[in-house]
């Protein structure tokens, strides 16, 4: 996991099967204002790139004008950058290593959340092949590939307990055994202490859990650890719609987002080339100079306002992000600052960083991981908005404007 000015990136793995439009969506959201990048699909490697959460900026409300460093601010939104990986298509067997696919899921598994993208127009068939739209089965597409991360989840864990059965003696809780050996998979204690619960097996010694046992407790630990989102991509085309309202009824546990990833991606080229005027996840698009463009552009526009816009609100790239991050892992935005008055840093840029953290964090959790020297020698903090002094439990809410005044701070004034 890459940082980010001392915060850890959050990272968002996409998966399903290969021509889903997987590689598109992550080609669009991957672009942000001036910067175009080509990311060619390869079977030996994941994509890697920044895509951004939508947050409103906290700059209007406090009439600032703000000089953001490690986000970007546009028309009183602020862009927050996470990291996100485009897994290639997984197949039959990939769990167990069909086309390098236990390798995929190893780094799928890195991710704090997945968004599964599936053709909602049905025009792949079983193996990810395109076909004729209407003949493939997007429902099965989901389940398919939903079986191979939970046989990989099995497998691992199964791998994992078999390590702790021959160390059950050893006097140590399970809770923290199971820590200890599925922390490589990014889950965290809640998470474990969640699936024993809802497994029913807190209190069942490990050595006796059977196969059902551990296929139990390896959905729910899949579910909890890895939360996702489901893109109904391709809602311009035919069939799209009817089989979007299946997937809604057939996955009434998931966020099921109707999203047209080609749509988002001219858009946000448009917008790059100065064409248009488009800010990620809006519902609507400017263009500047019709003059300026060619008879297909116009043709390409006109398309995504009437088949996309128009029918859906948005593209869906954007809102499935953000659903991710802000819904599936509750992550609150926070704004921290030296300067209170003029809510700026020690150079005066007002407003530079926006970190995202979750629900539950305090502030001694944003000060260590900004830098560890700061959680230690940190006294407490304050509100800019209201100059309250702040306890270090203090749990920080969203949008807050923090300042942290330590011990080396309070000396230098």
């Amino acid at each position: 996991m890459i940082k980010t000015d001392g915060l850890p990136m959050i990272q968002i793995g996409i998966i399903g099967k290969t021509n889903t439009g997987k590689t598109t969506l992550f080609n669009a959201a991957t672009l942000l204002s001036a910067e175009v990048s080509t990311y060619p699909f390869t079977t030996k490697k994941p994509n890697i790139g920044t895509a951004y959460v939508r947050t409103l900026c906290v700059c209007r409300e406090l009439g600032v004008k703000d000089a953001p460093r490690n986000s970007a601010c546009m028309d009183g939104w602020r862009f927050i950058p996470i990291e996100i990986v485009d897994l290639p298509g997984l197949i039959k067997g990939s769990w167990s290593g069909m086309g390098l696919g236990d390798r995929f899921l190893s780094v799928a598994s890195q991710a704090d959340a997945l968004i599964h993208v599936a053709d909602a127009s049905g025009s792949i068939d079983a193996e990810g092949k395109l076909t004729r739209p209407g003949l493939g089965n997007p429902i099965m597409d989901i389940y398919d590939v939903e079986e191979e991360i939970m046989l990989w989840f099995v497998k691992s864990i199964a791998k994992s307990v078999k390590g702790i059965r021959k160390k059950a003696d050893s006097g140590e809780p399970l809770k923290k055994s199971l820590y200890r050996s599925l922390a490589g998979l990014k889950v965290r204690p809640e998470h474990i202490e969640k699936a024993l619960e809802n497994s029913s097996l807190e209190k069942k010694s490990v050595k006796k859990w059977s196969d059902k046992d551990l296929n139990l407790f390896a959905q729910e630990i899949r579910k909890l650890s890895k939360p996702t989102v489901i893109i109904a991509n391709k809602m311009d085309m035919a069939n799209a719609s009817t089989n979007y309202e299946r997937m809604i009824e057939e996955f009434k546990g998931s966020f099921v987002v109707p999203a047209c990833s080609e749509a988002e991606l001219a858009l946000r080229r448009a917008e790059t080339k100065g064409f248009i005027r488009y800010i990620p996840g809006e519902e609507k698009f400017q263009v500047l100079n019709n003059s300026e463009l060619t008879k297909e552009q116009q043709w390409a526009l006109n398309y995504v306002q009437e088949r996309v816009l128009t029918r859906w609100v948005n593209t869906g790239v954007q809102f499935a992000i953000n659903m991710c991050i802000l819904k599936l892992l509750g992550m609150n935005t926070v704004y921290p600052v030296e300067d209170v008055k003029k809510m700026s840093d020690h150079a005066g840029k007002v407003l530079p960083d926006a970190f995202l953290i979750p629900y539950h964090a305090d502030v001694r959790y944003l000060a260590r991981e900004i830098h560890t020297e700061l959680e230690k020698t940190m006294l407490h903090a304050i509100d800019a908005r209201t100059g309250l002094r702040l306890p270090t439990d203090y749990v920080l809410k969203d949008r807050d404007v923090i300042s942290i005044i330590s011990a080396a701070r309070k000396k230098r004034t």
